[in-house]
């Protein structure tokens, strides 16, 4: 697996069940905090997984649709609670059947462009279900697409994205393990009809057809839990010993946390205006 697999020191943090009933806001603060202390070398790579309920993370062109306000209802009234994050994409789903994967590395080690960060987070999904046949393609009529949606038989599970702050770069994938793919995205589906409703925008949002989405379970046939795969994974990275934050980190988790807050407090505030 090139890059993944070159590395035999890593740094694990599971945050499959504690981060379950808190914001998504403090995962991203957490893989900001993550990228600075592995980008200055103060943390050696490291590999988070997390867990969040019930929350659709909006990107920031999402928060521009005309009825923006009608759009959030629909989201309150299918259970979910809505963030916005301040970096592109667009909505996601999140879930206790969604488990997402951050591998955080720095830059000096070695020239890790956008294609290999991309290319490394697949090696590793390829690695964690050899059983599928994986493609990385855009999936048209999903939620959130991009170049490197990850599918199998044309329908799509997982999505990644990255983000690189302080010559740290955090590669993130949410794998839609457990429950209805298709059920996901019609919840988003449902967002975007009642933000757009019918108007023309300058910005192209997706026409999301929830047929084209599922997840692992559905596609392999078999029941795989959210615990299952964190476990495979854990086995993966050659079984390390958990390390969360310690005490001397928290200072800077706290500086990323307050500004992830402070930009989804104004993002929200623009929102509803």
């Amino acid at each position: 697996m090139a890059l993944f697999m070159e590395e035999k020191n890593w740094r694990f943090w599971d945050q499959s069940l504690s981060a379950r009933k808190r914001s998504a806001l403090e995962s991203f603060a957490a893989d900001d905090t993550l990228c600075e202390l592995v980008g200055s070398q103060k943390s050696p790579p490291t590999v988070r997984t997390w867990v969040h309920d019930d929350t659709v993370v909006l990107g920031i062109q999402d928060h521009r649709l005309p009825h923006i306000d009608q759009a959030m209802a629909v989201l309150e009234d299918n259970g979910y609670q809505a963030i916005v994050r301040n970096s592109g994409g667009l909505a996601v789903v999140l879930d206790s059947g969604v488990l997402n994967i951050s591998i955080v590395l720095s830059e000096k080690e070695g020239a890790i462009d956008i294609p290999q960060g991309y290319d490394m987070m697949v090696e590793l999904v390829e690695a964690l279900f050899p059983e599928a046949d994986i493609d990385a393609y855009e999936i048209v009529g999903s939620y959130c697409p991009g170049s490197y949606d990850l599918s199998i038989g044309g329908k799509k599970f997982a999505g990644i994205s990255q983000r690189r702050i302080r010559r740290g770069i955090a590669v993130q994938v949410y794998l839609c393990i457990e429950g209805s793919g298709a059920g996901r995205a019609e919840v988003i589906r449902e967002f975007y009809e009642a933000g757009k409703q019918g108007e023309e925008t300058k910005f192209s949002y997706p026409e999301i057809q929830p047929q084209v989405m599922a997840s692992l379970s559905e596609l392999l046939g078999r029941d795989i839990t959210v615990p299952e795969v964190v476990l495979d994974l854990h086995a993966l990275l050659g079984s390390p010993s958990p390390i969360p934050l310690q005490e001397a980190e928290f200072e800077l988790y706290s500086f990323y946390l307050k500004r992830v807050l402070e930009r989804n407090e104004k993002m929200l505030e623009r929102t509803l205006e």
